[in-house]
Parts: structure tokens; C-alpha cells; sequence
């Protein structure tokens, strides 16, 4: 699991210097929601408020992301992708998956289905069945 963190890590360091693992993935989760609030990617995460506020100002300073008004209570800010947000995950995605079907082009395909349940079985959720 560390060598996979490890090589999750570097891929996403490969495409922006400022692009860690946790931006990558709060970056993803902008994208799967729309946008939220950095309490909200706080609590989804479990993070620490000042780890997310950290991150999201490196992604604001590189131009991934941008506050806007939350149209229903101008009190509050949500985060977006930008546009080249937008660009460089998918960037950083396509990267990923080459170097996925790459490791796992000569796998038998009984084992890539079992190692795809196993997948699906560490990333699941106690209690909620997914």
C-alpha cells in the first residue's frame, strides 16, 4: 500500500509541481460534487480544517480552483474547478489509468476481476454495503 501511495503521489507530482495527493483527490472531489465548501472536503476527508485550508490555497495560487458565492446564502464560498483545474486532473487521470493498464496488461483476466473485487471490498465503507 505505501509503494502505491508512493507511486500515486510521484504521478501526480509528475504533471504539476504543486499537485499532492491530497490536492489530487480534493480536486476530484470538486469535480464528483460540483463544488462544496472547504468545511465540507474537511469533514468528507477527515482532515483538519488548516490541512484543507493549506491546500486549497496552494490550488487557488496555481489558478485549480476559485471561490465563488454560494448563490443561495452569499455568506458563504464554494470551491470550483477552474478550467485549467479541469485540465490538469484530467491530465493527472489519464496519466494514472496508462500507468494502470500498463502494470496490469499481462495480468490473467480471473485475477484482475479478484484483485478488482478485493478493490472494491478495501474501499467500502463499514456498515453502508458500498
Amino acid at each position: 500500500m505505501t509503494a502505491f501511495a508512493r507511486r500515486a503521489r510521484a504521478s501526480a507530482g509528475r504533471m504539476h509541481p504543486e499537485l499532492s495527493l491530497v490536492s489530487y483527490t480534493l480536486l476530484g472531489h470538486l469535480e464528483e460534487s460540483g463544488g462544496c465548501r472547504a468545511t465540507d472536503l474537511a469533514a468528507h476527508y477527515a482532515l483538519d480544517k488548516s490541512t484543507v485550508s493549506r491546500q486549497v490555497a496552494a490550488l487557488e495560487r496555481t489558478g485549480l480552483i476559485e471561490r465563488r458565492l454560494d448563490p443561495e446564502d452569499h455568506r458563504v464560498q464554494v470551491l470550483h474547478l477552474t478550467e485549467a483545474g479541469r485540465d490538469i486532473l484530467a491530465q493527472v487521470t489519464e496519466s494514472r489509468r496508462a500507468a494502470f493498464r500498463e502494470r496490469l496488461a499481462d495480468w490473467p483476466e480471473e485475477d484482475l476481476e479478484r484483485f478488482a473485487a478485493y478493490l472494491e471490498r478495501y474501499n467500502g465503507w463499514p456498515g453502508t454495503g458500498r
